[in-house]
């Protein structure tokens, strides 16, 4: 059908065209993240940007060898292989093994995205599904700590960081607990200040809460995350901390405290936001948030580990396809959700 018309436009559906694309999303993400990132490399020096090398190697070389060669560049300009490798690598310690860097980063893209399909098809954050397996499988190498440093020592190189695959690693002497680990097993508590700054152990990019918080509004400012979610996250973890904080003040931290320290904050904003695999609708949004929060807090005071934000977020992932099938909204005219 045509016209001669001019102000008549015919056209296929839908009629209105977000200007987010993916490859904007990505970049959006990349640079939330870069002053964190520039903080880790600033108070690990060069064992942190080999374990962060080492990890985007591993997603990118993975996605790039399992990718059909006429859809290869497309993967890899939208940006998604690279991020999934960074945001994994600022979740690994500084002297992790690169040679266990590397595996994180393929295992993240191969069992975390390509098997379910690939991009926007997953059910699991990708990089989370990595960091799972090497918990799992290198246990010692994900729990070994080493303080901040400083530029001074940027090309102090951790010794295990050269180890060869599958050989006995040696760690340096010098080692640290993180935040948490000093509070639920030694009851000692950190300074906010150096929480918010990030001069304290623990893994690279999560470090300084300021940069994330600044990333974080950036990427709200920017739209590119649903507000709800990191919303609810952090205001039911403070809400049941302050709980347990009231009842005993000597043996639990305060809200402050569990809101800075750890990954709670990358993990917020960074990874629980992924709209592949959160929900959908804006109910569906809160629920997840908040079960996520009830989740950390309840991981990091009863269990074995002191960090829970991964295993939270995990579990939450599993539960995404429920949650936003009895959180979409009524249709119009009928009784309920979808009937």
């Amino acid at each position: 059908m045509s016209t001669e018309d001019p102000r008549l436009l015919l056209q296929a559906a839908p009629l209105l065209k977000q200007q987010l694309t993916t490859r904007g999303a990505m970049l959006d993400v990349l640079l939330a993240l870069l002053p964190a990132t520039l903080a880790g490399l600033w108070f690990f020096g060069l064992s942190g940007l080999l374990v962060l090398t080492a990890s985007i190697l591993g997603s990118i070389m993975t996605e790039w060898f399992f990718t059909p060669e006429e859809a290869r560049r497309q993967h890899l300009l939208d940006g998604s292989g690279f991020l999934t490798g960074l945001l994994l690598g600022l979740t690994l310690p500084p002297s992790l093994p690169l040679w266990m860097a590397f595996i994180g980063g393929a295992v993240s893209i191969g069992l975390g995205k390509l098997i379910w399909g690939g991009l926007g098809q997953n059910l699991f954050n990708p990089a989370l599904v990595g960091r799972a397996f090497l918990l799992a499988t290198f246990p010692n190498a994900m729990t070994t700590w080493s303080p901040a440093g400083g530029p001074a020592d940027f090309f102090q190189l951790h010794a295990s960081n050269l180890a060869l695959p599958f050989m006995h690693v040696e760690y340096d002497g010098v080692s640290a607990a993180t935040p948490l680990g000093l509070m639920k097993f030694e009851y000692q508590d950190t300074s906010l200040s150096n929480l918010l700054i990030g001069n304290i152990s623990g893994c690279i990019g999560e470090t300084s809460g300021l940069l994330l918080l600044l990333g974080g509004a950036y990427m709200l400012w920017r739209r590119v995350i649903d507000w709800r979610i990191p919303a609810s996250i952090l205001l039911s973890v403070a809400a049941l901390t302050t709980v347990f904080y009231l009842v005993g003040p000597d043996r639990y931290p305060g809200p402050l405290f569990s809101i800075l320290a750890g990954s709670l904050l990358i993990g917020a904003f960074y990874m629980a936001t992924d709209p592949v695999s959160s929900p959908i609708t804006p109910r569906g949004a809160w629920i997840f948030g908040i079960g996520i929060g009830l989740l950390v807090v309840l991981i990091r005071i009863f269990g074995g580990f002191p960090e829970g934000v991964m295993y939270a977020i995990l579990l939450m992932n599993a539960a995404t396809p429920l949650i936003d099938r009895y959180t979409q909204p009524r249709v119009f005219g009928r009784g309920g959700a979808g009937r």
